[in-house]
């Protein structure tokens, strides 16, 4: 009988239960035992671990629940990534001995990791200690390298469509310029794949520096064409053409929280267009609520997976979405940098195609 461990960190997203439920269920089957640890890494760090017993009772009609029932925390002694991956550092020495003891106490004989980028290149650091570790990507940025896919990104494309779909008939009504600032902090897939899904007539990602005149002309051009009302969906990390982000407060620890950049692309349209506009943030409702139906099952196919890696030896990799297929990579290979929109990838032209504007 084996004994795995399971721990969600970092952000939450929808469809990190279904995880859990899927390796609950796939391990049961082989008659092994699944221990959770309470609030990411950090719960490996209590004598004796802050942790529970996952069955499959105490896991039944979780799937359709956002959050984790496990708890999750992006700050901690275990951060060794922030922002994009330029500032790293290493779990302490007495934190990576004081892991490996709960785990021999607990007689834990793999620790799966759910992450991001920063949570994963934990568990790397973890592996490379001699702990027996799997990842299991997770994040609705959908900015890890090595998997096509991360389950919580479809939800989350999903609260940006309903969102401008909302927004386009207060727009139509007003005649008014709705922008929308969306998740995204170095990638624009959320703004791209939800701004397309939406109808957005203007998207602007990090990736593509933009000038506020150019977004300017956009509108006015929509205007000379009888479409009196416009949508423009910003990911928060977008850059104007003078490569400054916009910083709401910074942090002590963990990552800078960015924000602002929507009000500021109002502001700015406002004044070169003469138009009414209106701000709408979405922030943390883009990680709530259920998860899609696609990220249900992705999030139980990654999780079913994961103990088939376990089973077949696959330590030190990650589950890996490719071509509809659930494979793995070692999870080196999926923190060594952050994936990024190429500026032009056949989304975006696609998106171009249909008349969107990135405002370059």
């Amino acid at each position: 009988m084996k004994r795995i461990g399971i721990l969600t960190s970092g952000g939450d997203c929808p469809g990190l239960n279904a995880v859990l439920r899927g390796v609950v269920r796939a391990a049961s089957n082989l008659d092994w035992e699944v221990i959770g640890f309470h609030d990411g890494f950090e719960g490996l760090l209590p004598e004796g671990g802050d942790s529970m017993a996952l069955t499959r009772a105490n896991t039944a009609g979780i799937m359709h629940l956002g959050g984790t029932m496990l708890g999750t925390t992006s700050k901690g002694h275990f951060i060794t990534k922030v922002g994009d991956g330029s500032n790293r550092s290493h779990v302490p020495p007495a934190v990576l001995a004081q892991t490996k003891r709960t785990l021999a106490a607990l007689r834990i004989d793999v620790l799966i990791c759910i992450g991001g980028d920063g949570s994963l290149t934990t568990a790397q650091q973890l592996h490379e200690a001699g702990i027996p570790v799997i990842g299991v990507p997770k994040t609705i940025d959908n900015d890890l390298e090595a998997t096509a896919m991360t389950f919580g990104f479809d939800s989350a494309v999903a609260c940006v469509a309903d969102a401008l779909d909302r927004l386009h008939t207060t727009a139509s009504s007003h005649k008014r310029i709705m922008v929308i600032e969306v998740m995204g902090r170095h990638a624009g897939w959320i703004a791209l794949y939800g701004g397309l899904a939406g109808g957005a007539d203007i998207i602007l990602i990090p990736e593509i520096p933009f000038c506020h005149e150019r977004v300017a002309a956009a509108v006015k051009k929509r205007d000379a064409e009888g479409c009196l009302s416009t949508l423009i969906v910003v990911a928060e990390g977008a850059c104007e053409t003078d490569g400054k982000e916009r910083f709401r407060s910074t942090a002590t620890e963990g990552e800078f929280k960015l924000g602002g950049i929507g009000a500021v692309v109002s502001n700015e349209v406002a004044h070169r267009t003469k138009k009414e506009t209106r701000t709408c943030v979405l922030g943390h409702l883009q990680r709530g609520g259920a998860p899609t139906t696609l990220d249900r099952i992705l999030g139980t196919r990654f999780g079913v997976h994961a103990v088939e890696m376990i089973a077949a030896g696959k330590l030190g990799e990650m589950v890996s979405y490719q071509n509809y297929e659930v494979g793995s990579v070692p999870i080196a290979d999926a923190v060594h940098r952050i994936k990024l929109v190429l500026p032009d990838c056949q989304m975006v032209q696609t998106c171009r195609a249909v008349g969107i504007s990135f405002g370059d």
